[in-house]
């Protein structure tokens, strides 16, 4: 990331897509600069609060992903502090966010950066490479959210072997150290059934949408062609991704106040989810019994400064990629929480969304 007069600064708003799906899953900041160009550390951090508050004016609801200097890493807690802070008077949270760190990361001496981005998460934050050419075992010990397959690897796909083993290469180490790939610069069905085909689930690029694509835009839908076939019991066609809805997260060391304030905020709200840092869930919190618990007689004495997983029940997870049909029968294996939201979990285990039983049986009832 670059200088930019203070007049220029023009954010261009991305849709990351979910491959299972086609739904928008988060939205990317992207600033056109020209990273030649120097700055000092004060001037990036003021423009990437910028970035941050514009970001966060536009799109209230959907994650974000941010861009981050990797120069920022080696500043110490101040950009991030102050990240942090312009987000929350904007009205988001870390946990929102994911940090998308450029690929200078790759000049930084090694043990620098591993321990520069264990500050990032201890933020709260979550971060991502701006690369896959990245070597293997960093990627493994750091554990990103995240790691951009850069347009130059997609446009290779399928024809070009080197492409074509690089990502298919990448998207297996990633699958085992918990981490998603992103690929940039999709463009055809060729390319996102290849990307399909070595297990990438997220995508962005102008198949999907252009440079002028704003939140609550329509994006290109997925022809069907490209989608995994449904087992033959899928319950008339239906998945459980059909049915999934932004999960409201917490870290597990989350108090039972930030859960209460979060209900408290909005009243639709049905369940806040506990998530290890692989972003796994760990603990549920329905609505229900937490606000009896923590509004009963000295409830909010005896629980608000302690950790939300005391009156957490265990997460009921269901592959995002499962029949309709499968979701309903696990609601149904505890008659105590049939009603309780189901966990839509990924390939990794990791929490992709919540799924409200009430709709599916609506879903299914109207097929």
């Amino acid at each position: 990331m670059g200088v930019l007069p203070t007049a220029s600064l023009s954010v261009v708003l991305r849709p990351i897509i979910d491959l299972d799906s086609g739904a928008v899953l988060a939205v990317e900041a992207v600033v056109p600069v020209d990273r030649r160009s120097g700055a000092d550390v004060a001037v990036l951090t003021e423009l990437l609060g910028r970035v941050a508050r514009e970001t966060a004016a536009r799109e209230s609801f959907l994650p974000l992903v941010l861009p981050f200097p990797a120069r920022l890493l080696t500043a110490g807690q101040e950009p991030l502090g102050f990240l942090r802070d312009t987000l929350q008077r904007s009205g988001r949270q870390p946990r929102d966010v994911t940090l998308m760190v450029d690929a200078d990361l790759c000049f930084l001496p090694r043990d620098h950066l591993v321990a520069a981005l264990a500050r990032v998460r201890e933020m709260g934050f979550r971060y991502a490479f701006d690369t896959a050419r990245v070597s293997p075992d960093l990627l493994v010990e750091t554990a990103p959210f995240l790691f951009r397959i850069e347009g130059s690897l997609t446009s290779g796909l399928p024809d070009q072997e080197q492409c074509a083993a690089i990502v298919d290469g990448m998207t297996r180490i990633a699958r085992g150290a918990g981490t998603f790939p992103l690929a940039s610069g999709v463009t055809s069905i060729a390319q996102l059934t290849a990307l399909r085909t070595v297990g990438v689930r997220m995508a962005q690029g102008p198949l999907f949408a252009g440079d002028d694509w704003a939140p609550g835009d329509r994006v290109t839908q997925i022809p069907a062609l490209s989608l995994e076939p449904l087992a033959p019991d899928s319950g008339a066609g239906l998945r459980v991704s059909e049915f999934m809805v932004p999960a409201v997260t917490m870290t597990v060391e989350a108090t039972s106040e930030e859960v209460l304030e979060a209900f408290s905020a909005d009243s639709a709200l049905n369940s806040v989810i506990l998530l290890d840092h692989r972003e796994r869930p760990v603990a549920a919190l329905d609505r229900a019994r937490f606000l009896l618990s923590i509004t009963g007689p000295y409830g909010h004495a005896l629980y608000a400064k302690r950790p939300a997983q005391k009156l957490a029940d265990p997460p009921r997870t269901v592959p995002l990629t499962a029949p309709a049909l499968a979701a309903l029968r696990i609601a149904g294996t505890d008659q105590d929480r049939v009603y309780d939201d189901l966990i839509a979990v990924n390939e990794f285990g990791q929490c992709r969304g919540v799924v409200h039983i009430s709709d599916i049986i609506r879903g299914l009832s109207a097929r």
